[in-house]
């Protein structure tokens, strides 16, 4: 369940958007005017600290790296500029711009972030002297039901926005059924294991996503996450917590023993401890003798009671903040009887690692960490877990094909350790090479082990067939029917009504019009009445030699005419054209073709080239490029075929530019498209 805004949900008809911009204000119009004091006093503390951030986000699918827009909300917490948000929000993000409440922009860094608490803090980029505005966090566990609350952030992606309303509940988990075992996950962590949401009715929406909630003192209490029914909230002291964490040295740290538990039974006779569920083979928990049916009643001294699903979240805080490699002792009652056990917590590590594209293969993939590894009943980590697998790509049309949840295990009989493993792998195998390589690889499915062969490799599309060049008369025509001609006075005429005359071209000079009824070729009549025999004249042309003249029978305003012709050479088709692919932004284009400009109305001098393709979450998508765009310039050097194309995509990659700006005319309009391509993420296509 991953709370993300895709670029079109922000797209609301006009009515509902007003309808929330007036929702806002009313909702502070009936409040008592002591309140209203507060609500002013805390809104000047809060808002210029109050950031809305427009984020390009990463995902993984069909073997492909994708992207999309996406907006949240922030607080800036330190006067160095670092901001407080939801991981949801930034967590994925490979570049960030923070409005400030003076409308001001500035690129943001990700610094750390945590999916176990979907807490992120980000920093706004400044030359270091600068000293941001920011807001202080409240004791959220000094919050009591009926408080009051302002939920401020950036709802839709509107301007900075803040609604009202009351605590409901200061201990809201999430409800059964959601999920396995009730949770929310997020990059594989559940998110209620630590996480007691505030619940409050302060009106929040898609945006609002990372937001502080304010109390009326003007303090952080929470930072807004969800809502179902009623807004959630992550506790600000929580919040903080983990926020001072990443600050301090970039990552959260928390202890970890392998243990699942529930709460108690509701038919148990004992009401203190912890049922256990069960000990991850070869964790802490099950090296110390730890059995599913035990109640943990003491954990370092500590009592233990979770009878009832809001207490878990404490307990699994208390074996976080446990002191990671010093034993402690542990009280369990088995069969009515206390048994002591010692165990020795470990550093907890990351449920999924980080995903990664591999284009070469046309698969995603990611390390595996220690819990998949046991899910997947596994007695090792290594290998290379294929977490997505495009269509047609080299690993797809492997026979065996490698397919989603299969772990890449070696390769031509290295073995593979990790992600960095194989791309080592895969840059030695590519050295040189200008074509696919073929290689065996050795890959597991559950219990059993394969083998296959994948060409490795991106494949450079084919040179386009050149079609055999035969005459052509430079028209276009429609069958002249039975009805037709019946209703032109002529009803035994048969044959090919002009519809087009393509200009500067033969058939122009020599005098064809719009609306000429051709019924012969060099005295050799038309015999088509249907639509069907629309190529009755084109396959008659193609017979006679290039440059020959043809004598057409033509009837125009009721008379009968003889127009001579020459007849050239067929046009280059759209298929004949040389195209290009760019890997990085992900699209393709081609020369256009003489039909193109007859058909767009273009001069017959018209340059550039035209965009055929654009993979969905690619950079070109992201900036806004679209097939049928016509390409005309690239950082203001014109481009006016595929071979520039090529050249000045080829120096934008050694480059690794920042910001490249396409000109391109969609219809009768123009548009400067922006790219900001982040080059860690990208294949690097034609590089040395």
């Amino acid at each position: 369940m991953k709370f993300r805004l895709h670029r079109t949900a922000l797209r609301l008809p006009v009515f509902c958007v007003l309808l929330l911009l007036a929702t806002f204000p009313a909702m502070a119009q009936d409040v008592p005017d002591s309140v209203r004091s507060a609500v002013d006093v805390a809104i000047a503390k809060v808002k210029p600290a109050l950031v809305r951030i427009a984020v390009v986000w990463t995902d993984y699918r069909d073997g492909r790296e994708t992207k999309y827009e996406a907006t949240g909300s922030g607080t800036i917490i330190t006067g160095e500029g670092h901001v407080v948000t939801n991981h949801h929000v930034a967590g994925h993000a490979t570049r960030m711009f923070c409005t400030l409440s003076t409308r001001e922009v500035i690129e943001a860094e990700l610094v750390g972030t945590d999916p176990q608490t979907d807490i992120a803090v980000i920093k706004l980029k400044s030359d270091g002297s600068r000293i941001f505005p920011t807001a202080s966090f409240g004791d959220s566990d000094a919050m009591r039901v009926g408080d009051y609350v302002l939920a401020m952030g950036s709802p839709m992606a509107l301007s900075q926005s803040v609604t009202l309303g009351v605590i409901s509940n200061t201990e809201l988990v999430m409800p059964g059924g959601m999920g396995r075992f009730g949770a929310f996950t997020l990059d594989g962590e559940d998110v209620g294991s630590l996480v007691r949401w505030i619940g409050h009715d302060a009106a929040i929406y898609g945006g609002n996503s990372g937001g502080p909630l304010v109390n009326l003192r003007g303090q952080i209490v929470g930072v807004n996450e969800i809502r179902i029914g009623l807004g959630g909230a992550i506790p600000g002291n929580l919040a903080r917590n983990v926020a001072n964490q990443i600050i301090d040295r970039g990552e959260v740290s928390r202890a970890w023993l392998g243990l699942s538990v529930q709460p108690q039974l509701r038919s148990a006779d004992v009401r203190r401890g912890v049922l256990v569920r069960d000990a991850l083979t070869d964790s802490p928990a099950a090296r110390a003798g730890f059995e599913s049916g035990d109640l943990l009643v003491r954990l370092g001294g500590q009592e233990v009671s979770v009878r009832f699903e809001e207490q878990l979240p404490e307990f699994n805080a208390l074996i976080a903040e446990l002191k990671i490699g010093e034993p402690i002792e542990a009280v369990v009652l088995r069969d009515g009887k206390e048994v002591t056990l010692n165990v020795t917590p470990e550093r907890y590590e990351k449920v999924e690692p980080k995903e990664q594209e591999f284009k070469q293969w046309g698969i995603t993939g990611r390390d595996i960490s220690f819990v998949n590894a046991k899910e997947m009943q596994r007695d090792t980590t290594e290998g290379v877990y294929v977490t997505t697998m495009g269509p047609g790509g080299p690993a797809g049309e492997a026979k065996p094909p490698i397919s989603r949840g299969d772990v890449i295990v070696s390769v031509n009989g290295e073995m593979v350790t990790d992600v960095e493993g194989l791309r080592d792998i895969t840059d030695r195998l590519m050295e040189g090479q200008t074509e696919p390589t073929p290689v065996l690889v050795e890959f597991e499915r559950k219990a059993s082990k394969f083998v296959t062969v994948v060409k490795v490799g991106i494949k450079e599309p084919p040179d386009p067939a050149m079609e055999v060049q035969k005459a052509w008369l430079p028209v276009s025509t429609q069958v002249i029917t039975r009805d037709m001609a019946e209703q032109l006075g002529q009803p035994e005429l048969t044959g090919h009504r002009v519809i087009q005359v393509y200009p500067g071209t033969t058939a122009e000079a020599a005098g064809l019009q719009v609306g000429d009824l051709i019924h012969s070729v060099d005295g050799e009549p038309m015999q088509a009445t249907r639509p069907e025999d629309y190529e009755e004249l084109e396959t008659w042309i193609r017979q006679y030699k290039i440059g020959t003249v043809a004598e057409l029978g033509v009837v125009r305003n009721g008379e009968k005419n003889t127009i001579s012709v020459e007849l050239t050479t067929t046009p280059r088709l759209s298929r004949e054209m040389q195209s290009f692919e760019d890997l990085n932004f992900e699209f393709t284009a081609r020369n256009i073709t003489f039909l193109d400009k007859v058909n767009e109305k273009w001069d017959l001098d018209k340059t550039g080239v035209l965009v055929t393709k654009v993979e969905p979450g690619g950079w070109a998508a992201l900036g806004g490029l679209d097939v049928s765009d016509l390409i005309i310039s690239i950082d203001g050097v014109s481009i006016p075929d595929v071979e520039a194309l090529q050249a000045k995509m080829k120096a934008i990659t050694d480059e690794e530019v920042d910001s490249v700006v396409f000109l391109v005319e969609r219809g009768i309009h123009r548009a400067f498209l922006e790219f900001e391509p982040e080059w860690d993420a990208a294949v690097s296509q034609g590089k040395e």
